[in-house]
């Protein structure tokens, strides 16, 4: 059925209407109509698509919000590497950045722009011909992971540029999620029986993570865009010009923002946000500061890590005194004893804390942290609570010193403390603590990712005998959960279902979420690279493991270990005949000319990053490695290299200059 053209043309002005209102609430905070007359003209936009299919464009407001959840996320490649920043934790080592900027710059004058540090989550969103394509996260800088459908449900993320849009372009952001939502998400969640988030930082990256955009559709994001990555025919002359440009076409950015003409300037703002941050709705850690001038900016240059031409002022961290009453001790999913202080409440950092960490029992020891103790706390970056140290002067001799159970608090068994280690561990496998926290991490996001298996569920069903193990999540029937509390048959349905979706999984998750001490989840990935099945990893001798790259004997020795007791071998046969599938990972390209060698990089490279040289050796077929060993068959060295190119020369390595590991990997 053909479209009237009538209808075409009021379908086009209602996106231009609806991307201009969008514009000016989000963006202006300006809005010139009603959410019931946004909702309206939204409505009429939906019921036009609905009726011509063929109306319906990938920028379209009715789109946001639409694609079926993902098996995984696809890795992404950044055009322009999204390098990582210096940091600086006083004035001293601020004047000392600007020193290095004025010296490598010379006599002109220098201006800097500055910036409030968002604490959320970095993405990189690529506009061609100004509709959106693609968004990724930060990921390791080089690359990230392809969360498109995901940003796509931010309302403050233009999916079209407004005006003349340049035909490709790089925008980079930090989503965040405003610390309102995040008390508001937290009470949903613990209204549903699911773990609250520890802050709005993980709240964000978690929620850009979901493999289901629903989910991050209902939890209110928001971004700030604070510059560019590539770009193709912008013609921009600082940073300063880049933020106006980035508001022209529809993006937030820091309405505190400012540009400052000398040190001083740049001084007096971060005094003021210092003492000022606890009035914002989001979580600030520091301020950016940048050489405007983008020209400045390219003969500045970066290192391999970061800009020289930016730095990081990180805030002091916010310190209080309040009384220490206890000293509880709670079992980890590995054994673990972590002793943890309970606190009289006391606000840091715009945050109620009630307890901290204090990691074991050396480090009590060390810091003489007794019960009954004044203590100074403060949120180690801004999330962490900690006892920084006690107060002797306040102790009227009433306190006590701690001292380590002999016995494990939730099962009783004799505790242990290998020699030369400097926790203390249950070592009963069937400790409930233990089964409870390995469940945990089991359906954890970056393990198995079963949504809404939360801390309180799990405890339900161990209470109620429906589980023991990992395994036994997949033999779960509506039945049995709904003799949960708070189980109605809608929630059980969507239980069953994420269950039943989390069998289609990857082979480094699997690895992951089996919990193997040593094994997170950049490991977990190497092991699944180098053995590509489960079978094959499991079977391996443990010369085999140490020797895979970036493995080692501590690891190796665990993960042989997992795989020659019973009861794990049991649960993995248990895993796989219950359906869960791992995916090998994908395969590499052919064989390339570099198929077999062991590259380390050592020294500063003129021509690429780090991690783009890394990238470019195992493209080519090679593994890399941090350290020089016998193994190593090239060292590629840089400007400045050091022990590494000594010890090459020792081994009889052979050494490449940048320009023959070029001519080599045929770059």
């Amino acid at each position: 059925m053909s479209v009237p053209a009538r209808v075409r043309e009021r379908a086009a002005r209602l996106r231009a209407e609806l991307h201009e209102h969008a514009y000016r609430y989000y963006v202006l905070d300006a809005p010139t109509i009603s959410d019931a007359e946004y909702d309206r003209l939204l409505r009429e936009l939906r019921d036009l698509e609905a009726q011509y299919p063929e109306l319906v464009t990938p920028d379209s407001p009715t789109q946001r919000v639409g694609a079926p959840p993902a098996a995984a996320f696809a890795t992404v490649r950044h055009r322009t590497p999204m390098l990582s920043l210096a940091n600086a934790f006083d004035d001293a080592e601020l004047e000392a950045w600007a020193r290095r900027v004025r010296t490598a710059l010379g006599a002109v004058p220098v201006a800097f722009v500055c910036e409030l540090k968002i604490d959320g989550a970095a993405v990189s969103l690529t506009y061609a011909d100004g509709a959106l394509v693609r968004g990724a996260t930060r990921g390791d800088g080089e690359q990230g992971e392809d969360v498109t459908a995901n940003l796509r449900t931010i309302r403050s993320i233009p999916l079209r540029l407004r005006g003349a849009a340049p035909p490709l372009v790089e925008v980079r952001g930090e989503v965040y999620l405003p610390r309102s939502a995040f008390e508001a998400t937290n009470a949903e969640r613990e209204a549903r029986g699911e773990p609250r988030f520890a802050n709005p930082r993980n709240a964000a990256a978690g929620s850009l993570r979901q493999l289901d955009p629903q989910v991050t559709a209902a939890r209110p994001l928001d971004i700030f865009a604070y510059g560019l990555g590539a770009a193709a025919g912008l013609a921009l002359g600082s940073h300063w010009e880049t933020l106006t440009w980035l508001r022209q076409v529809g993006f937030r950015t820091s309405p505190h923002a400012r540009r400052c003409t000398s040190l001083e300037e740049v001084k007096a703002f971060i005094r003021h946000w210092t003492a000022a941050r606890a009035t914002l709705d989001y979580d600030t850690d520091g301020v950016v500061v940048k050489v405007d001038a983008l020209a400045q900016q390219a003969e500045l240059g970066t290192t391999a890590q970061a800009p020289r031409w930016a730095i990081a002022y990180k805030f002091p961290a916010e310190q209080a005194v309040t009384r220490l009453m206890d000293i509880t001790v709670s079992v980890g999913r590995t054994g673990a004893l972590t002793p943890t202080a309970v606190l009289e409440p006391v606000r840091v950092s715009g945050v109620t804390v009630t307890s901290a960490t204090l990691h074991n029992e050396d480090e009590v020891r060390r810091k003489d942290v007794r019960i009954g103790d004044w203590v100074l706390v403060q949120r180690a970056g801004e999330v962490i609570p900690e006892v920084v140290r006690p107060l002797p002067e306040r102790r009227t001799g009433a306190e006590r010193a701690f001292v380590m159970p002999e016995r494990c608090p939730v099962c009783q068994t004799p505790v242990e403390r290998p020699e030369g280690e400097a926790v203390t561990r249950c070592p009963n496998l069937a400790c409930p603590a233990q089964i409870h926290l390995r469940l945990v991490h089991f359906a954890s996001r970056d393990a198995m990712n079963i949504e809404g298996l939360g801390e309180k569920l799990i405890a339900q069903l161990l209470d109620r005998g429906l589980v023991r193990d990992p395994a036994d999540l997949y033999h779960l029937t509506a039945a049995d959960l709904l003799t949960l509390d708070r189980m109605g048959e809608k929630l059980a349905a969507n239980l069953l279902e994420a269950i039943a979706a989390s069998k289609r999984t990857t082979l480094a998750r699997l690895l992951y979420a089996l919990g193997i001490r040593h094994v997170g989840a950049h490991v977990a990935e190497r092991l699944a690279e180098q053995f590509g099945t489960l079978q094959a990893l499991a079977d391996a001798p443990f010369e085999a493991i140490r020797d895979a790259p970036g493995i080692g004997p501590t690891i190796a020795q665990s993960v042989h270990g997992f795989f020659r007791q019973e009861v794990n071998r049991r649960l993995v046969e248990r895993l796989l005949a219950a359906g869960v599938t791992p995916a090998p990972p994908r395969a590499a390209p052919g064989p390339g000319p570099l198929a077999g060698a062991q590259v380390v990089f050592t020294g500063t490279l003129a021509r690429w990053t780090r991690g783009q040289a890394e990238a470019l050796a195992r493209a080519a077929g090679a593994t890399t490695a941090d350290s020089v060993t016998k193994k190593t068959t090239y060292v590629v060295a840089g400007a400045s290299p050091g022990s590494k190119l000594e010890k090459a020369q020792r081994l009889g390595v052979r050494v490449l200059t940048e320009d023959e590991f070029a001519r080599l990997v045929g770059a």
